[in-house]
C-alpha cells in the first residue's frame, strides 16, 4: 500500500501559528520534504521534531520529485513543508502533488498560516470575490502588461513582492490601474506586522520616506463599474500619432513611458501605423 503525502501549512513568523495537528504529523511521518532544510530545522528543533529532512525546492524539483514518489509508493509517509505558509500556493511544491495525484498517491492537506488570507482577512477590503495574481513579473515591461491585463478585473487582487520592488511595483500600478485604493501588509504575524491603507500615491510617498522590509502583500481594489480598460498599445498610438499630432519621435516616447513596453516594440508599431495613413 502507498503511503500519504502531507501538505503541511508552517508559520509565516509567529511560531505560535503552527497548529497540533501540524506537530503531531511532523513527527510521525518517515521524511519531510522542505524548501531550506537549515530554515526548516530551526522550527522542527523548537517543536522537538527529529524527523529526517530532504531538501525539495525550485533548483531540484525535477529530480527530487521522481526520488519522493518511489518512496511513497513503497509505502513511506511524507510530509511537504515550504520556508513559511502553505506549500503549493506560489510555490514549486505543487509539482509533486500534482505527480502523487497522477499516481494515484492520497495527498492531505493539513491547513494552517496563509499569508493571502491573512491580508485579506484584515485588510478591510470586500472578500467574496478575490483574485491571487502571485507574484508580478521582475522586469518593469512585462509586469506592466501583466498589469494592463488585469486593469478591468472585477475582484480585489491580491500579489506577493518583495521588498526592494515594492517602490516600483506600485509606480507600475499607478501608471497601469491609476490611482485606486490599496493595501500594503507587511511582516504579517511578526512583531513589526503592519497594515498601510490609502491610494497608490500615497504609499508611493510611504515608500520613499522609508525602506519597507519583510515580505509584502499588496492587495488593490476592483475597476470601478464602467471603468474603461487600458488601452492597447496601437490605439494608445493612434492616439498620439493621429488624434493629438505628435510626431513618431514623440509618440513612441510618451506610449513607452506610460506602457513600460521596450522602445523598439513600440517604435515598431508606431511606424506600421504611419504607414499606413500614407
Amino acid at each position: 500500500m502507498s503511503g500519504v503525502l502531507y501538505i503541511i501549512a508552517t508559520p509565516i513568523g509567529n511560531l505560535e501559528d503552527i497548529t497540533f495537528r501540524a506537530v503531531r504529523t511532523l513527527k510521525e511521518v518517515d521524511l519531510i520534504a522542505a524548501e531550506d532544510t537549515r530554515h526548516s530545522r530551526k522550527l522542527l528543533s523548537h517543536f522537538g521534531i527529529g524527523t529526517k529532512l530532504t531538501a525539495y525546492h525550485d533548483h531540484n524539483e525535477r529530480l527530487k520529485s521522481d526520488h519522493l514518489l518511489s518512496q511513497l509508493r513503497e509505502g513511506k509517509n511524507l510530509a511537504l513543508i515550504t520556508d513559511a505558509g502553505t506549500p503549493c500556493i506560489a510555490d514549486p511544491g505543487y509539482r509533486i502533488a500534482q505527480a502523487a495525484v497522477a499516481a494515484g498517491i492520497r495527498v492531505v492537506p493539513i491547513p494552517g498560516p496563509s499569508a493571502v488570507m491573512a491580508a485579506l482577512s484584515a485588510a478591510g477590503l470586500p472578500t467574496d470575490r478575490f483574485a491571487f495574481e502571485g507574484f508580478l513579473p521582475p522586469r518593469q515591461g512585462k509586469r506592466r502588461a501583466h498589469l494592463a491585463e488585469l486593469a478591468a478585473e472585477e475582484r480585489v487582487m491580491l500579489f506577493y513582492e518583495a521588498p526592494h520592488r515594492l517602490a516600483a511595483t506600485l509606480a507600475d500600478m499607478l501608471a497601469v490601474l491609476g490611482n485606486r485604493q490599496v493595501v500594503v501588509a507587511r511582516e504579517l504575524t511578526k512583531i513589526h506586522e503592519e497594515f498601510r491603507r490609502g491610494t497608490v500615491a500615497e504609499l508611493i510617498e510611504w515608500c520613499a520616506a522609508q525602506e519597507p522590509r519583510g515580505e509584502v502583500v499588496i492587495l488593490v481594489t476592483p475597476a470601478e463599474v464602467g471603468e474603461a480598460p487600458v488601452q492597447d498599445l496601437g490605439t494608445l498610438l493612434a492616439r498620439h500619432l493621429v488624434d493629438e499630432g505628435f510626431s513618431v519621435k514623440e509618440a513612441v516616447a510618451r506610449v513607452t513611458a506610460e506602457t513600460g513596453l521596450p522602445r523598439r516594440e513600440v517604435y515598431a508599431a508606431a511606424l506600421k501605423i504611419k504607414t499606413a495613413q500614407g
